[in-house]
């Protein structure tokens, strides 16, 4: 049996409405596989993941040619994808060997709506932010900062807003018990456990729903209003309301929208943005039916970015079929099959 991956977007096991109630159609994704993006240096990058993080590598590859073209949308690339995993999760760190790329803007802020971030969960945010001070992370956050328990669905999470050698956003995030999914109370001593979820920020929820939960079949899983100063000072955007909605497939990490209902000064994504751009995010997806997929994108809210599916000859990177596609807000998905 074929199996289908998909970067940048989450899908359910049942296409579900935000109540959780079927709308009568099967899934076509069944989990959420790698979260990727793109960046300057893989060699610099794998190592920042690895020694400070603690990921490990799975593969380290080079592809090019009118595929792989047709694809990610870039003419004349040499792509090298280093796979990192964490536990159970993996990113994909995506070198543009030719054409390079733009970097991201030096003031991007994390209520632009290119903000992408991968949620990090540790058994000790204390000692995982003593782990970053040593090896002098950017901070985002000023400290870890304690959601208070004003707030049902967040109170008591820990968290941390830092970045990666390229600029990328990432969180560092503590579950108290009852919180989060029990298996990261499961620690076996270990610092770093796995990713639980990837944030986009996104300028309206019920347009987004229309492309991920609609279209892909994502599953509505949580729904959170979270405002006041802890928020404010762990995205560091004053005056800062989210509307958090996580969706989930049946497995992998989840995607969640961040919705500022407050500021409402969050940039578009750029227009003529690119993959190769270190702006870049996609996040992988495991689909059967990578054609059935882009069947459903046609007139749909999600948009394709690939001419159509494509049948790379090689198979360097584990897939039959891909495609990339878009949401409203310029977040890209790559479907691909196994």
């Amino acid at each position: 049996m074929r199996r289908v991956v998909v970067f940048a977007v989450v899908v359910a096991a049942a296409l579900l409405r935000v109540d959780g109630s079927a709308t009568g159609g099967p899934s076509l994704v069944t989990s959420v596989g790698a979260v990727g993006m793109t960046v300057s240096d893989a060699d610099r990058s794998a190592d920042f993941y690895a020694r400070v993080l603690g990921f490990e590598k799975v593969f380290d590859t080079e592809v090019t040619g009118e595929d792989y073209e047709r694809l990610q949308g870039v003419f004349g690339l040499r792509l090298r994808v280093v796979r990192m995993r964490l536990g159970d999760e993996a990113i994909d760190l995506m070198e543009y060997m030719t054409p390079r790329g733009r970097p991201i803007p030096v003031d991007s802020r994390s209520h632009d709506r290119w903000f992408q971030h991968v949620a990090i969960i540790v058994s000790d945010i204390d000692q995982a932010y003593a782990r970053l001070r040593e090896h002098r992370v950017q901070h985002v956050s000023p400290a870890p900062q304690r959601l208070p328990d004003w707030n049902p669905n967040a109170g008591g999470i820990r968290a941390f807003y830092f970045k990666d050698p390229d600029g990328h956003a990432l969180e560092i995030l503590w579950f108290p018990p009852g919180k989060g999914d029990a298996r990261w109370q499961h620690h076996a001593g270990r610092l770093f456990l796995g990713i639980d979820h990837t944030a986009i920020v996104v300028a309206d929820t019920d347009r987004s729903l229309a492309c991920y939960r609609d279209t892909l079949g994502l599953a509505v899983a949580g729904r959170s209003e979270n405002w006041g100063p802890e928020q404010e000072r762990l995205n560091n955007v004053f005056g800062a309301r989210l509307r958090i909605t996580t969706l989930r497939a049946p497995a992998g990490p989840g995607v969640e929208f961040l919705e500022y209902l407050t500021p409402q000064d969050g940039r578009a994504a750029p227009a003529d943005g690119q993959t190769n751009d270190v702006a870049h995010w996609q996040t992988a997806m495991v689909t059967e039916d990578a054609a059935a997929l882009a069947r459903a994108l046609r007139g749909s809210a999600c948009t394709m970015v690939s001419p159509g599916v494509i049948i790379p000859p090689g198979g360097e990177l584990g897939f039959a079929r891909a495609f990339l596609g878009r949401d409203q807000d310029g977040h890209v998905f790559q479907v691909i099959e196994r």
